[in-house]
């Protein structure tokens, strides 16, 4: 098959099982550094994952976001909520048009290349709180890649209708190794789970019947 996408990449579940599912497509993955509180150890985990399948990784540092956005994301831990993703105070966890801007830079990343075609893992247990994670605007986003590319480089997204748990299984049929991926918001050397993603992370493990590779502080 022919390597004709890249990959981004973030070193959690949903990105990591995108991966593996695709492997013999991917051309490249690239991660991006924006200061979250988590995003160092989400990267390791997404080079580590590379390293294993032998494919290609690169990290594109997005400082500005850090400097310029307001996000309990980019604030430290304690800013963190609580709590499931329906609650209204996960809101405060959006990073402003963060997959917007990620697509971009991967857009012409991957006209850089030769590729053509952008992979992201948003799924649909995102599309309560983050607007940038919706089926509307990753095929508007879509549709502007490739008017805006000689190519016509789009987006897949097999993830948007999804939920994790549902991923989940797809990386237990694929016998992925989830205990080399992040999610905690808060950062730590272990999940603190109590955030909105490690509960989901819980919860898409039972939903597929499979141990919980994760080492949580609660």
């Amino acid at each position: 098959m022919e390597k004709d996408s890249i990959i981004v990449l973030s070193g959690g579940m949903d990105s990591v099982t995108l991966l593996h599912e695709y492997k013999r497509r991917i051309s490249l993955a690239v991660s991006f550094d924006y200061g979250s509180n988590h995003n160092a150890r989400e990267i390791e985990c997404a080079q580590s994952q590379c390293r294993s399948l032998g494919i290609e990784h690169i990290t594109i540092p997005l400082d500005f976001m850090h400097r310029y956005f307001v996000s309990s994301l980019l604030s430290g831990a304690e800013e963190i909520p609580e709590g499931n993703y329906d609650d209204e105070n996960m809101k405060s966890t959006v990073v402003p048009f963060r997959n917007g801007i990620m697509l971009s830079v991967a857009c012409g990343l991957a006209e850089s290349r030769g590729l053509k075609h952008v992979m992201i893992a948003n799924h649909g247990g995102d599309h309560a709180i983050y607007p940038d994670c919706r089926a509307a605007f990753i095929e508007s986003m879509s549709r502007a890649m490739s008017a805006g590319t000689y190519d016509g480089v789009d987006i897949i997204a097999p993830y948007t209708a999804m939920t994790k748990g549902e991923i989940a299984v797809k990386g237990k049929n694929l016998g992925i190794d989830y205990s080399q991926t992040y999610s905690c918001y808060k950062g730590g050397e272990r999940h603190c789970g109590k955030c909105g993603t490690c509960r989901e992370r819980k919860e898409a493990f039972e939903y597929a019947g499979m141990p919980d590779p994760t080492v949580y502080e609660n």
